[in-house]
């Protein structure tokens, strides 16, 4: 049995090469600043900040022999919320206390619901094999890499999409950080990332 250590981020080349050095994982100890925003503000948009939050996943694939086929199998998947600074802004003339603790709680949202999809993950992938193609073993390794990720990025979209939903049900519900008693619902949920 080999095993295949991969990384993958869900967004194209340009994107990965653009902001691989500005990016920010979610952790317990780090909150969000003002200078974690580097992109400028969009004139054009009525908002006062973007957060550009996107998931990234690692994996390991296994590939072995299984009555006479060659099948792979999709191991100790991990996923990460990350903030892509270089795509985020705030204006300058809005970056509030309150404004950051609104964007901040963007990034918990998609945590916390990375948490809930963690478990989906695995039990869509572990304990289960799929059938590998190619003529020899090389083709089938790299069929075996490149049809787990696509496996792996099909999940990964509807975390997206139903990241973009709440995201959205966030903003409406806190009036975008406005309404002081819903954001302070929204930060107590969050605050339990932390604890």
């Amino acid at each position: 049995m080999r095993h295949i250590h991969i990384k993958y981020f869900i967004c194209d080349k340009l994107l990965q090469l653009m902001t691989q050095n500005n990016v920010i994982e979610w952790s317990e100890q780090y909150l969000l600043n003002v200078s974690d925003f580097m992109a400028e503000s969009n004139p054009g948009v009525f908002e006062d900040s973007h957060s550009f939050i996107k998931y990234g996943f690692t994996w390991i694939v296994d590939s072995e022999k299984l009555n006479e086929k060659i099948v792979f199998s999709i191991n100790e998947i991990k996923l990460s919320t990350e903030f892509h600074s270089l795509l985020s802004w705030i204006r300058v003339s809005k970056n509030n206390d309150l404004l950051l603790k609104h964007e901040q709680g963007h990034f918990d949202l998609a945590e916390q619901i990375k948490r809930k999809y963690q478990k989906i993950f695995e039990n869509s992938f572990y304990d289960k094999y799929f059938p590998t193609r190619g003529q020899n073993e090389s083709q089938r390794k790299q069929f075996a890499k490149e049809d787990s990720g696509k496996m792996i990025i099909n999940e990964v979209k509807k975390l997206n999409l139903n990241l973009n939903e709440k995201r959205d049900e966030y903003d409406q519900k806190t009036d975008f950080g406005k309404n002081f008693l819903e954001q302070k619902k929204y930060d107590e949920l969050f605050n339990k990332l932390r604890n």
